[in-house]
């Protein structure tokens, strides 16, 4: 198996290179500006690497490059939705959002997810595999490449649960927000979790300077464990622990994200619950109208609904944003269209 020099840190480069090919550290420093500012696509490109240095990358190293699958543009907000096919095979997904301060990319993390949250259409065929930070930075890259615009912002949260691919996002972040690569500040980094709370604890000790998101969806746990099973694991309670830990070590505010789905926990005693849950916290509440899907019976809230809640929310002080609804055209909520190619291609086979 070739090795995987993408997902190498720069240290960790240097010391493949000089101790394992031979070489000068420089010339680790020069591949890795290929690679990560650059955003070479093979190692031909790399035109200031010896040639017989080259040739030995071929054949020793491989240089992870998605392929795109598919790529989608919206007509009414001119959201860019890809699918993308990683070295095995496997589709995931990336969202290009273009805003007034910059250019956002939302990328998986996962060949599909396994935590089975009732309203997202990224787990209804289980969890194929775990992505590498090479894959995942390379969501980035190809964005990037191909818009000939920079990205500005990232967010996981596309396809998988970040947290349940802990070792190799947090390569991913360090190597993204790195010098020498596209150099990205961490604050405009977010991570979303479902609340892996041990996982929460772990992030907290490393102090990085990313924003943490944490899908709520519910403000007590009954109704949080009939949306999502990893609530059975762990409450709510426990998540807003690690949350006040995070914070304590980090000092950066927490986002809670809040899917709203009609009849299950858009009510206004809904929203007194939540306000309250979250008193004390520095914190922001996200209100996301909740995406329909074939396969589950929900429904998104009215416009009055949700404008009730955040009403409710805003009343007693919190600090709370209706997320704007980008892509719906070209369904680029989580999971859609990555299920409709591999649904339509299965069928093919």
């Amino acid at each position: 198996m070739k090795t995987d020099i993408k997902s190498m840190d720069k240290p960790q480069l240097e010391a493949y290179v000089t101790q394992v090919l031979g070489e000068k550290a420089f010339r680790a420093g020069q591949l890795y500006s290929w690679m990560h500012l650059k955003l070479a696509e093979s190692f031909d490109e790399m035109t200031d690497l010896p040639l017989q240095f080259r040739d030995r990358l071929k054949r020793e190293c491989g240089l992870v490059t998605l392929q795109t699958a598919g790529k989608y543009v919206s007509g009414i907000d001119g959201t860019v939705k890809y699918l993308f096919m990683l070295p095995d095979g496997n589709i995931i997904e990336s969202v290009l959002m273009k805003y007034k301060h910059g250019n956002s990319v939302c990328i998986s993390s996962q060949a599909g997810c396994r935590m089975g949250c009732r309203f997202c259409a990224s787990t209804l065929d289980g969890l194929q595999r775990q992505m590498t930070p090479s894959e995942m930075l390379d969501e980035v890259y190809r964005i990037q490449r191909d818009s000939g615009e920079r990205v500005s912002n990232v967010v996981v949260m596309g396809t998988g649960e970040p947290l349940d691919n802990y070792d190799n996002l947090i390569s991913f972040i360090r190597i993204l927000s790195s010098p020498g690569s596209l150099n990205i500040s961490q604050r405009n980094i977010t991570v979303s979790t479902c609340g892996i709370v041990p996982r929460i604890y772990d992030l907290a000790q490393l102090q990085l300077q990313i924003t943490l998101a944490i899908s709520l969806h519910a403000a007590d746990d009954e109704t949080r464990r009939g949306i999502m099973p990893v609530a059975r694991v762990y409450s709510i309670d426990d998540i807003l622990k690690a949350c006040r830990f995070y914070y304590s070590k980090t000092g950066r505010r927490i986002t809670f994200e809040y899917s709203l789905i009609s009849g299950v926990n858009d009510s206004v005693s809904d929203a007194d619950r939540l306000a309250d849950l979250l008193k004390g916290l520095n914190c922001h509440i996200n209100l996301i109208p909740v995406n329909p899907i074939h396969e589950r019976d929900y429904r998104q809230s009215s416009r009055q609904d949700i404008a009730k809640f955040k009403t409710v929310l805003e009343k007693k002080g919190r600090n709370v944003t209706i997320r704007r609804e980008m892509g719906r055209d070209i369904q680029a909520a989580c999971g859609q269209l990555r299920k409709q190619y591999a649904d339509s291609h299965l069928g093919q086979s």
